[in-house]
């Protein structure tokens, strides 16, 4: 028997991903549930497994490719199992009449899994449908609302040409036959609406009269767009656009050039950003600490770190340090819901690591940071990390953070402004330690100063909650004992 085996569901929202390796090569033998190929998608690399037993007849993929869901990807030869092995037992000549009623049960299973496969292919079919049904409806609506518009602006145009002066307050009927006042924006600002998709008649103009400005439609389309990804919060993720704005020049004509197309990994890196930076009111706050007497902890307890598997390094002791802030200071243990008008704030401290591979950035979820020790974090630290430079990282252990740690300090470097990983509110970025001079008791003495970057969301955290914050994790780190006091 020849199986087809095509690309399964491979999480939610996942419909497609790159082919990293084939692991097998035509006429290799395999065995049900065994690795043929590795794929990467959005942040996780995953093995996909042999349906069935048998003999790789023909690899319709190869290495560098983008596969969809549904794609044939082998064609396989089963060797052994399945219905061919129940033929082979069914065969009446060689069992009688047990092995007759053995056929007709073979083949009413056979039957069935026909009708199944039948029914599957007619509900395919009828999504399909459906789904082709509602992108026409949509393109017709966004058609007929073009040529409605279309004829406005050269109604307009034409007014003005013969000196009369167009009423903005005439009326036009909206699709629920209310009337309302038809917009007091040039043809150029509405054709801008239309092509960003936003309702201009919705527009409040900050010009003269209420006329609408190209940065009013803007400045409208962002909030839209922040109400949206509110409203999704612990759901699906807002997909941003990745096209320019605006039309890209010939480099060629300057020199050569090299077309690479985006990995998974950078293009879902590109979408996050995209949708924090234009969603979210950045402010970063910076600040040093000074770590001269931790590095000397450090030295003294890290072989015990080591003896658990870990690395008794900054990030792990601040892994524990932030779990502690984020009870006492709960606005930073939050997402805001704009279109809900409330703030969600969580009772779990599941703490994010960005870690850096040869992929793009990972970051891995430390969960329940506030029920470990430092050595039990230090150790799992080391775990995740691996597993995100292995490609072994799943998306589950990347999804559920609460707040994020960004250290660059082994790269070098000061300061920096880290953007927020949405839905969070705010994300600590680590800098490189550095020796310099410090005014103790009178007197100037050589320190190790560690610099620090603080982002968060303005429309939740006030900047001076974000100095206390920030003061409370600096303090922790040069008195360790205020932990055990407060934290």
């Amino acid at each position: 028997m020849v199986t087809e085996f095509k690309l399964p569901e491979l999480g939610e929202d996942i419909e497609s991903g790159d082919v990293i390796t084939v692991l097998v090569k035509v006429g290799d033998t395999v065995a049900e549930e065994q690795p043929v190929m590795e794929i990467e998608t959005d942040k996780a690399t995953i093995e996909v497994p042999a349906p069935v037993s048998g003999k790789i007849k023909e690899i319709h993929v190869e290495a560098g490719k983008k596969v969809m869901v549904g794609q044939l990807l082998f064609t396989i030869e089963e060797t052994s199992g399945g219905e061919e092995r129940e033929e082979v037992q069914a065969k009446p000549e060689d069992l009688g009449e047990k092995g007759s009623e053995k056929k007709e049960d073979t083949e009413k299973k056979k039957e069935v899994k026909q009708e199944k496969k039948k029914e599957s292919k007619t509900e395919a079919q009828i999504k399909e449908m459906k789904a082709k049904d509602e992108v026409e409806t949509v393109q017709t609506k966004l058609n007929e609302d073009e040529a409605t518009e279309k004829t406005r602006d050269r109604d307009s145009s034409m007014k003005e040409r013969e000196g009369e002066v167009v009423e903005f307050s005439r009326q036009a009927k909206t699709s629920t036959g209310s009337p309302k006042e038809l917009a007091p924006a040039s043809p150029s600002v509405r054709r801008l609406a239309r092509e960003i998709g936003v309702d201009i008649t919705e527009v409040a103009g900050s010009g003269t009269g209420g006329r609408i400005s190209e940065e009013d439609v803007k400045n409208y389309a962002r909030m839209v767009i922040t109400r949206k990804q509110d409203s999704s919060a612990g759901a699906a993720e807002i997909q941003i656009p990745l096209k320019t704005p605006t039309q890209l020049p010939d480099f060629s004509k300057w020199g050569e050039i090299e077309r690479q197309p985006m990995s998974n990994v950078r293009r879902k890196t590109a979408e996050v950003m995209t949708s924090a930076w234009t969603t979210i009111p950045h402010v970063t706050q910076h600040d040093k600490a000074d770590i001269t007497n931790l590095e000397k902890l450090r030295k003294d307890f890290g072989k015990k770190a080591e003896q658990a598997g870990g690395k008794l390094t900054v990030t792990a002791i601040l892994l524990k340090i932030v779990a502690s802030a984020l009870k006492a200071f709960p606005q930073f243990n939050a997402s805001v819901n704009m279109n809900g008008e409330e703030i969600i704030y969580k009772k779990y401290y599941h703490v994010g690591v960005a870690v850096d591979t040869d992929r793009g950035l990972y970051v891995p979820v430390i969960r329940d940071a506030d029920k470990k020790n430092i050595i039990e974090l230090s150790a799992e630290l080391v775990e995740v990390s691996e597993k995100a430079r292995s490609k072994k990282i799943t998306l589950e252990e990347m999804k559920g953070g609460t707040f994020t740690i960004s250290n660059q300090g082994s790269i070098g470097g000061i300061y920096f402004s880290p953007i927020i990983n949405w839905p969070e509110v705010a994300i600590l970025g680590v800098s490189r330690s550095h020796v310099e001079a410090v005014l103790v008791d009178g007197k100037f003495e050589p320190r190790i100063m560690l610099p620090f970057s603080l982002s968060h969301d303005h429309r939740v955290i006030d900047g001076a909650d974000a100095v206390r914050f920030l003061r409370w994790v600096i303090e922790a780190l040069e008195q360790p004992f205020k932990l055990l006091l407060e934290g």
